[in-house]
């Protein structure tokens, strides 16, 4: 329960400009070395009632006004951008095994509750809205959408079969997180006002192509960045010591996951 409890936390006591990002690494990766372990950002404990989801606590009462296309509004925003990005790192830096309870990967708005003494026997809140989903009218389509392209990428590059993790770079005020696994490069920029041109961090030499990326149309992002767009590592030396570099757009509140391809790297 350590990582869903640091995400209730951090949401409920912390404002987006002081996330700790240092900490948030460390949550992530609290585990012994090769021990499984399943990660999931929330559970069926946030479901329930007298609880609240990730997306309830992010969005709370505009997901009822505010979750159709045509409206626009700051705080679905931010709601849609951290729900993808929590899910994504949490799944990303899993020991063995990841874990999501019904309906809340699209963020579902409501809680359960089963017909007892207390809500005088009702069925109303023992059920799961699948259709919201479904709707094309709604934007629950774009989490869910997104939900299911992160899995695949997972199971795709055999994600979370790879033991070790190499985190390539983090820096407190740019709350920007950066790390390696399984021939993959994720980067994470949780800014709440920043986004970063030309942000460069030592990387593996090679050429990389974009995977994933949270702010993608399809996913309800705002397409800041150019899909299919592929990036050569750059190669510079100071004080004698050799580098290879990455250089990304990293916009404000979003993930992108790059591929480093090589003879060996999935179709």
């Amino acid at each position: 329960m350590g990582i869903p409890d640091f995400w209730i936390k951090l949401l409920k006591e912390y404002a987006d400009e002081n996330w700790n990002i240092k900490e948030m690494w460390h949550v992530l990766n609290d585990r012994l070395p090769h021990v499984k372990t399943v990660a999931y950002a929330e559970s069926h404990d946030q479901a329930l009632v007298g609880d609240k989801t990730l997306a309830f606590r992010l969005m709370d009462k505009e997901m009822y006004f505010s979750m159709n296309l045509e409206s626009t509004s700051l705080i679905i925003d931010r709601g849609m951008a951290l729900h993808k990005m929590i899910r994504l790192i949490t799944l990303a830096t899993a020991g063995g095994g990841y874990l999501n309870f019904m309906g809340n990967e699209f963020g579902h708005p409501e809680w359960i509750d089963f017909p007892r003494e207390g809500n005088n026997w009702s069925f109303k809140y023992a059920r799961r809205q699948w259709h919201l989903m479904d709707d094309p009218d709604l934007k629950y389509q774009y989490l869910a959408r997104f939900d299911r392209d992160m899995v695949s990428m997972a199971q795709k590059f055999k994600l979370l079969e790879a033991p070790i993790i190499h985190l390539l770079h983090e820096h407190a005020d740019d709350k920007v997180l950066i790390f390696e696994r399984a021939n993959l490069i994720l980067a994470f920029n949780f800014h709440p006002q920043k986004s970063f041109t030309d942000y460069r961090f030592e990387a593996p030499s090679g050429k990389y192509k974009r995977v994933l990326d949270s702010d993608a149309p399809e996913y309800g992002g705002h397409a800041r960045l150019v899909a299919g767009q592929e990036h050569l590592t750059l190669f510079d030396i100071v004080a004698n010591r050799h580098f290879h570099l990455l250089s990304l757009y990293l916009p404000t509140r979003s993930a992108l996951v790059l591929q480093r391809l090589n003879q060996n790297s999935p179709k």
